[in-house]
């Protein structure tokens, strides 16, 4: 087995040394085969009528929590993966229940740190690395799949019922109906956050309305936003280029000091836009007026726009004004929009008309700002 972050789990002098001539076993040895290694989230080994399945530990690393901290700024996160299949937590046995999950590995911790003191096997899909409510819109958490898992883990000799443990969140990428006839196997729906699955089945797989309410507050919002920030890093640099240079243009067709002295305004008017559009309508969101993410985005854009305008120590003019206001207006107003990726506020066809309404607006408040700041100039 082999994770694109894993750790192979090697034997130590203290595995390996002797005492009193006994040598001591280390079992994880038995499964190492040249050119692979084992990931550091495995803990041993679960015997069973199929052969061995690893059996993963609850507990979180330090690499762990480091690759978390990563992953959430966006660093490396379109690798951080595991292998697909079935694992096992705890001591299970044919009677253990079976909770399925996407391969990607934020996904896949989340889940196996709140299994402590749980018997349970957990079915891993491909889901190419993404997670499970954005993998059932894209089609990876589906039904083919699960089935496909299901049939390749020979699940019907390692357990004696007939069910599977979705998440919730998954709903939308499964037909359980079709999932029945195809495997034999029923879905059952579990909870929406994984800390609630051992009280899930200590009610004997019974969600109360609690479980099955999705949530987005404050520090959910806010979580997300580093990603964002990360995304929009290697565009703004470019942007931060083009604006040097139209700020040099004027009556001496072009001028780098000019560029130097424009840009002091310019360049700091887009980090104001993108942390009003990547920060602060995440996080204020519940309070901006309007449901459409790129009309707060211009609520917010306007508002830190304005307060922008007004610590300028000098008037540029009113040309540079407007342009100005129109552009963090706009750059706010995008990086909202594209927020709603990541809510459960909005459907992807909610996304799709949104982009229609709001794009053609953007990218005149940006044509327009442009002009209106070369315009400036004169």
């Amino acid at each position: 087995m082999k994770e694109s972050t894993g750790v192979s789990i090697m034997p130590t002098m203290n595995d390996t040394q002797t005492c009193c001539g006994v040598e001591p076993k280390n079992v994880l040895a038995d499964y190492e085969k040249p050119g692979y290694t084992l990931c550091s989230f495995i803990e041993n080994f679960i015997p069973t009528d199929i052969g061995p399945i690893p059996k993963i530990k609850t507990k979180m690393e330090k690499k762990d929590i480091k690759a978390t901290i990563l992953v959430r700024t966006g660093i490396g996160r379109d690798n951080y993966k595991i292998a697909p299949g079935l694992y096992g937590i705890g001591s299970p046995d044919k009677t253990s229940e079976v909770l399925v999950t996407a391969n990607f590995k934020l996904t896949f911790d989340h889940l196996r740190r709140e299994l402590n003191n749980i018997n349970a096997w957990i079915l891993v899909l491909d889901t190419r690395g993404v997670n499970v409510w954005c993998a059932a819109g894209k089609g990876t958490f589906s039904t083919k799949e699960l089935v496909k898992r299901i049939k390749l883990s020979s699940l019907e000799k390692v357990v004696d019922h007939k069910r599977v443990i979705l998440p919730q969140l998954g709903a939308t990428g499964i037909t359980a109906r079709e999932v029945k006839k195809e495997s034999g196997f029923r879905v059952v729906y579990g909870p929406v956050r994984a800390k609630d699955i051992p009280l899930f089945l200590e009610n004997n797989r019974k969600a109360d309305k609690k479980m099955r309410m999705v949530t987005f507050d404050f520090i959910e919002r806010l979580i997300l936003t580093p990603v964002e920030l990360n995304v929009v890093l290697k565009p703004a640099i470019i942007t931060t280029v083009i604006l040097f240079l139209l700020s040099g243009f004027g009556p001496d067709i072009f001028s780098f000091s000019n560029a130097i002295q424009r840009g002091v305004i310019l360049i700091p008017a887009l980090f104001v836009g993108i942390f009003a559009g990547a920060v602060f309508t995440p996080a204020m969101l519940p309070y901006i007026p309007f449901k459409k993410f790129a009309a707060k985005g211009i609520i917010s854009g306007s508002a830190f726009a304005i307060l922008f305008l007004l610590s300028l120590s000098s008037i540029p003019g009113t040309a540079a004004y407007i342009s100005l206001f129109l552009f963090v207006m706009a750059i706010s107003s995008n990086l909202s929009m594209n927020f709603t990726g990541a809510t459960p506020f909005t459907s992807p066809s909610g996304v799709e008309k949104e982009m229609k309404q709001f794009i053609p607006v953007q990218v005149i408040s940006i044509l327009l700002s442009t002009g209106l700041w070369i315009y400036s100039a004169f």
